[in-house]
């Protein structure tokens, strides 16, 4: 597999090696020997699978606070999305930066975002399903969002203005600027 280093230490790009033929290919997207060896030492314990039905369909910028936080490896398995992580780490050099990636059906690249960032996608194309693994269970009562279009962040999601489509809790995310994080730097 591809290990590739994005402007945010500790979010990481990986592409995981194909094999294809005339059937088709086959890949590993999670090996923890594998990872392990590239120093990449988690513990999943949830997997999760969405579908979204249109092209412009934005959820996040989602996190779960600590002590229920956690670190998603996200990939899409149908369709193109760009992927989203947010540095929202208290004293961190990279606080308040972003990273964005397509990830698609046909790239086959994941993200790997850590705890102590918050996560959002945006489709490109109808039908677009994402799959992640999670390092900690669903604890709804520690989740906790982000306006995708604070402007302070200026993320380009590739979806026009006005157009995205949101649920109601996306809608209603505080700005970066009016929300107090419980993620440290270094901890």
């Amino acid at each position: 597999m591809l290990v590739e280093k994005t402007a945010i230490p500790d979010l990481l790009v990986i592409t995981p090696r194909r094999f294809g033929d005339a059937r088709g290919f086959f890949e590993e997207t999670w090996n923890q020997a594998a990872f392990e060896k590239e120093g990449i030492t988690l513990n999943f314990v949830q997997d999760n699978h969405s579908m979204s039905a249109e092209a412009g369909t934005i959820r996040g910028l989602h996190f779960q606070c600590p002590p229920s936080a956690q670190d998603k490896l996200v990939r899409c398995g149908r369709g193109r999305v760009i992927d989203v992580g947010v540095d929202i780490r208290k004293g961190s050099p990279t606080y308040g930066h972003w990273h964005a990636e397509e990830l698609s059906f046909e790239n086959g690249k994941m993200l790997l975002v850590p705890a102590g960032f918050a996560h959002g996608f945006a489709t490109l194309e109808a039908d677009c399903e994402v799959c992640y693994k999670c390092s900690g269970f669903y604890a709804p009562e520690t989740e906790g969002a982000i306006r995708f279009d604070d402007p302070a962040l200026g993320i380009d999601w590739g979806v026009e203005n006005g157009k995205a489509i949101l649920s109601e809790k996306d809608a209603a995310a505080p700005l970066l600027s009016e929300f107090e994080s419980p993620f440290v730097y270094g901890n």
